[in-house]
């Protein structure tokens, strides 16, 4: 049955993010990215990573893809229907798709040694051995994307209030 559940909401993770792509208006495509979010996250609760999953279902779903419902909709002037004539050309992105996923399926199943870890993980998903790997292996990193991110913050503001220029 967990099999089953596992296609059912794949695809639906798959064809929403497709929708995501090809949707000629921003609206339904930010409406699918909320739905591809929300089909993550049951993946996430199917491979026993509820932390990841919680995670998932309140930053990216609730957060992240309501606010591009309310950028999408307080930015956006003309007619909503013709928001996205752009992408009659979708053949290229598939094509590259393909090539890119092709390339990467090559890779990982003609290496062997490409897994990061040299041991499967054991522990559970749980917010406290998140956070223990977090803190002491992966600390380096996840300060550096703190830091990263921080920096986007920054230069985000500095865009959306303007530079004068000092004479």
């Amino acid at each position: 049955m967990g099999t089953i559940v596992f296609f059912i909401f794949a695809i639906l993770a798959i064809a929403s993010a497709w929708g995501v792509v090809t949707s000629k208006n921003i609206m339904h495509s930010a409406l699918y990215l909320a739905l591809s979010f929300s089909g993550v996250a049951v993946l996430y609760v199917l491979l026993n990573a509820d932390y990841l999953a919680a995670v998932q279902l309140l930053i990216y779903t609730g957060g992240i893809a309501i606010m591009v419902v309310f950028a999408v909709m307080l930015t956006l002037r003309g007619d909503i229907c013709a928001s996205n004539p752009d992408n009659k050309v979708w053949g290229w992105g598939a094509l590259i798709s393909t090539l890119m996923f092709l390339t990467i399926a090559v890779v990982v199943l003609t290496n062997t040694d490409w897994r990061i870890l040299p041991t499967p993980w054991t522990g559970g998903g749980s917010a406290t051995d998140i956070s223990l790997l977090l803190l002491t292996k992966f600390m380096i990193p996840f300060e550096a994307a703190a830091v990263l991110l921080t920096m986007a913050l920054v230069g985000a503001v500095i865009l959306a209030k303007g530079v004068k220029a000092s004479k």
